[in-house]
Formats: C-alpha cells, structure tokens, sequence
C-alpha cells in the first residue's frame, strides 16, 4: 500500500492547559500514513526549541517592532542550521536511530562560524512548516511559511490569518522558476508540495539569489490584527486537515485534506457546546476528517492546536504565543 498503513493508526497524543487569557489544547495522530512526519523530524524539533527565542533576542523585538523579528527569526532558523553548531545539534535532537537525545541545553548564543557553510554540507534535506501566533495586547500576528493554517473565528465566521503556500500559486510558481526550478504534477521540482518551508536545503543552495528568492524559502507572510471582544477561538492545523483553499487545476488537488476554513470552524463551535477539553475537540475533528479508507480525502498525518479566548480580554495584556 506504499505511504499507507493497512489500517489507521489512531492513537492520539494530546494536552490542554491555560492562562487568565485563554485556554488551549492541542492534539495529533498518524492516521493512514506509514510515519507521524508532522513532529518527527529534527528540523521541527529544532524550530520549537530555537525559533520563538530568536524572535525575542532580536533588537527588532525589543523595539516593539514583531513583523521585522518574525521575519529575521524565520529565515534565521536555515543559517543556524547550516553551520558547525546546527548540524550538531540537529544530530542531537535525531539521536541514534532517529530516536531524539535529551535536550543538550544550547544556548542561543551561537558562534561566528554558524555562517559559514561546512565543506560538503549544505544544511538539513528535511523541513518543516511554520505557523506561529503572538498577542500582544490588542493585535494579534500570525507568521506563516508552508500550508500549515491559522483560523481565527469571529462570531462564529471563518476568517484566514494565513495563506497556504502551494506551488501552483501565481506569484509562488514565478518565484520558483525565476530561481531555476520547476513545477511539476503540483510538486517544486517534481517532489514538494509546499512552496515555503524552514530547512529543504537542497531548494535553497542558489548563491546568486537571496533567501526569500530561493525556490523555497522560509520567508514567512505575516499578517496582524486587532483584537475583538467576538474573537471566539483560534484554530493552527497542519496540511492534513485542510481543503486547499486556493485557485490551481483539478489535477493539482490534494486528495488527502478536506475541511474548509468555515467548515472547521463549524465543527469546532458546535463541539464546543458539549465539550470543554479544548483537546477532546481537537480529537473529534481528526475523527471527523479520518478517511474510511486509503487514497482517499483524510489519509495525511493530522496535528491541530485550538486556542479560546477568555473574554473580555485586557488592551494592555503582557502577550502570549503559540507556535
């Protein structure tokens, strides 16, 4: 059955917790696919340990000014990981036989030579999306770099704070080829379905271009809003859950999402009646989205994390943010 299991694997690793701003959980599961490859690779492990402390230590973020140390964070994350100190610990956080260490406590402090490329080695060939939310007091900043998704619901609509960046996206395809790649089957150069992601260095070793010019890049879109007292909850989920919400040909349709953003929040507001573990919620939407069997819409690995506001909340609140 190639990528797919003969049946679903359907366990589910899950947690809540909350503030006196908001209550979250979060949940993810297997599903049909061989492998969880939402969490399991080094790059992704290496992003939640260092990203959102690279967005705090840049003077940008001292200044107030979060759009510009978002940026830097992102595009951050691939220099890190391409010099003597990153491959370190990379191989760390894989462990022996892809098992992760323990955490070896690096600092953020890196060395000088982290901008040099080793000879032979051009940075990690796996990647990962990126989809972060922070509030600080009245606004709320959503980064966003692959097809991850956020979804704010206000008074019960769906409104996008991010973008899925998919290949066949105009100004995604133009970047792609004006770097030297191609667009093939929906794929970047035949083989990925996203057009931005931290890591994939392989589509990013074009020296004459910067890196929000490579063929993929890590270059987040960043959108900012003010808070409302009818913010209702904030939906961040993976590819798998999600119907493309995008123009492209039938042919370039993935067959494994397969809920709109109106949808999904629909789902959750009613589940949100009966149920008050954020993660529970969580939970039923991957039951819901589950595909009765393989090759069909619902067979990708799926990780949601589901935040509820506390009302009324404070125009003057310390910020929060989720990653």
């Amino acid at each position: 059955m190639g990528v797919y299991l003969s049946t679903p694997s359907t366990e589910k690793a899950s947690e809540d917790g909350e503030n006196d701003r908001l209550r979250y959980g979060l949940s993810s599961m297997q599903g049909w696919r061989a492998t969880m490859e939402d969490a399991c690779k080094e790059v992704s492990k290496f992003c939640a340990k260092f990203l959102h402390r690279q967005v705090m230590e840049h003077e940008a973020y001292v200044a107030g000014d979060l759009n510009t140390s978002l940026k830097k964070a992102f595009l951050r994350m691939d220099q890190m990981m391409c010099g003597k100190t990153g491959q370190k610990e990379l191989a760390l956080l894989r462990g022996k036989d892809g098992q992760p260490s323990e955490d070896t406590g690096q600092t953020d402090r890196w060395p000088e030579e982290v901008q040099e490329i080793l000879s032979g080695y051009h940075g990690p060939s796996a990647g990962t999306t990126a989809c972060v939310a922070i509030i600080r007091n009245n606004q709320l900043l959503v980064a966003n770099a692959g097809d991850s998704r956020c979804v704010m619901s206000r008074k019960g609509q769906a409104y996008d704070l991010s973008k899925d960046h998919k290949p066949d996206i105009a100004a995604e395809k133009r970047r792609i080829l004006e770097a030297g790649g191609y667009v093939q089957y929906g794929r970047v150069n035949g083989s990925l379905n996203l057009a931005r992601a931290i890591g994939d260095m392989e589509m990013k070793q074009n020296k004459s271009l910067p890196a929000e010019k490579q063929i993929v890049t890590a270059d987040p879109d960043i959108v900012t809003i003010d808070r409302s007292d009818d913010d209702e909850f904030l939906i961040i989920a993976c590819d798998g859950i999600w119907e493309p919400n995008r123009s492209g040909t039938v042919g370039s349709r993935s067959v494994r999402d397969c809920m709109s953003s109106q949808q999904a929040v629909d789902f959750v507001k009613e589940q949100l009646k009966t149920e008050k573990k954020l993660s529970m919620v969580c939970e039923r939407t991957f039951d819901r989205c589950l595909a009765p069997s393989s090759g069909q819409e619902g067979c990708d690995n799926m990780t949601m994390i589901l935040v509820q506001f506390k009302k009324p909340f404070s125009k003057e609140e310390p910020e929060s943010s989720v990653q």
